[in-house]
């Protein structure tokens, strides 16, 4: 099955000219990877095989070269002349490293870092995204080590393709089965387009928290990581997006080079800099945790302890999101977030209106695992026509994948 897109009257195959590393390891579905490997050829691809020595007992390198036109890549050194097969080059090269079949020991390696074999050390040094396909008989993949391997996979961001239930090798009917290649074929098609969903956008993303000075040591603030927001500003790199990323005071980093990152203190900077990036933004999502209010004096010194009180007066900071909302025209879409702690949806539904917001995004810290400083969250989308779209605990780079899902359906 060929996919292809039309447009201006002439056919651009998605998958022309990707590169993709195809690891193949000793599973009986081995012979699928044979087909696998045409299908990506043919919808484009070039495709450099790397199998593990367990694997060539199911299917002959000869016959993998044939088809890609490449020598297929299994040993460190070749045994005839002592080339050496750099694992470093090839995760330099490739746009997509696919490992189909997956065996439970090659899981458990990946997921440890096991490196005693090339296409383990290839995966440990990819620079491109991870698609894997397991295969493996039903009880080996119900086991609890493969489910906790597959859950640690997950969390260092690799794609999982899941197995197939049916007849497998053994005769015993289940779930374990290699996917169908023509499927596969089609989950890294959706995933190079959906890589591209961003292409020439400008998204403009807040995070963090911000900080109120009270003097030079003490300060008003929250608890936000800023995790969620990076995790949205690599999801719109990734899918081809120019990001500017507006950061409150965290110790995170950026990784992706279409991140342009500024990094603010109070609110107000972080204002100033919303309002200058705005204008030649596609999108705006403000997942910031600003700070409402400010206190009316910042003393230029430490404020010294005499009595037992302390008054300090707060005035309200300028409202991001109200100000872009009003500044927005018919081309731009606004995403914002509420953390709530109660009435949750109708207080969200409210800065939908009240904001000019295209969606909401909510979480509330009633949630367990959700909210400030969790590597998790939580959330729910909430449109202007009062659609809800609720998402079960997830890490929060995969919280950034579902509302990124949702944002380019608007733009």
């Amino acid at each position: 099955m060929i996919r292809c897109i039309f447009a201006s009257n002439r056919i651009t195959m998605t998958l022309k000219d990707k590169h993709i590393v195809l690891g193949i390891t000793g599973s009986i579905a081995a012979y699928k990877a044979a087909s696998l490997a045409r299908l990506l050829i043919k919808a484009g691809a070039e495709v450099q095989i790397v199998i593990t020595p367990s694997g060539k007992e199911f299917i002959t390198p000869v016959t993998l070269s044939a088809l890609t036109g490449k020598p297929v890549v299994s040993e460190f050194f070749t045994a005839n002349d002592g080339t050496w097969h750099s694992h470093v080059d090839l995760g330099q090269w490739a746009d997509l490293m696919l490992i189909a079949p997956a065996t439970a020991s090659t899981l458990g390696k990946m997921a440890n870092g096991v490196a005693d074999n090339m296409l383990i050390t290839t995966y440990m040094s990819m620079k491109a995204p991870v698609m894997i396909a397991p295969a493996m008989d039903l009880d080996m993949f119900a086991h609890p080590a493969t489910t906790r391997n597959l859950e640690i996979l997950r969390s260092y961001g690799n794609l999982i393709i899941e197995p197939a239930a049916g007849e497998l090798a053994s005769h015993l009917i289940g779930k374990g089965r290699m996917e169908e290649p023509e499927n596969i074929l089609k989950a890294v098609e959706d995933f190079f387009l959906k890589q591209e969903s961003l292409s020439k956008k400008k998204v403009l993303i807040t995070a963090g928290p911000t900080y109120e000075k009270i003097d030079p040591v003490r300060f008003i603030g929250n608890y936000s990581s800023g995790k969620m927001g990076f995790a949205l500003a690599e999801e719109c790199a990734q899918r081809g997006a120019e990001v500017t990323l507006v950061a409150g005071p965290v110790a995170l980093k950026t990784s992706h080079p279409n991140i342009k990152r500024i990094d603010v203190e109070s609110a107000e900077e972080m204002y100033n800099a919303a309002i200058k990036e705005f204008p030649s933004s596609d999108m705006a999502i403000l997942c910031a945790a600003v700070a409402d209010f400010r206190p009316a004096q910042q003393y230029n010194e430490k404020v010294k302890r005499e009595g037992d009180l302390l008054n300090i007066s707060l005035v309200p900071n300028k409202d991001i999101a109200a100000t872009l909302g009003k500044m927005k025209k018919a081309n731009q879409r606004l995403i914002g977030f509420a953390l709530e702690t109660n009435d949750e949806e109708s207080n969200a539904l409210k800065k939908i209106v009240k904001k000019n917001l295209d969606f909401i995004v909510l979480n509330s810290l009633n949630d367990s695992g959700a909210g400030f400083k969790y590597d998790t969250n939580k959330i729910s989308i909430l449109e202007r026509s009062g659609a809800k779209r609720d998402f079960e605990l997830k890490s929060k780079k995969d919280v950034a994948t579902d509302i990124i899902d949702a944002a380019s359906e608007l733009i």
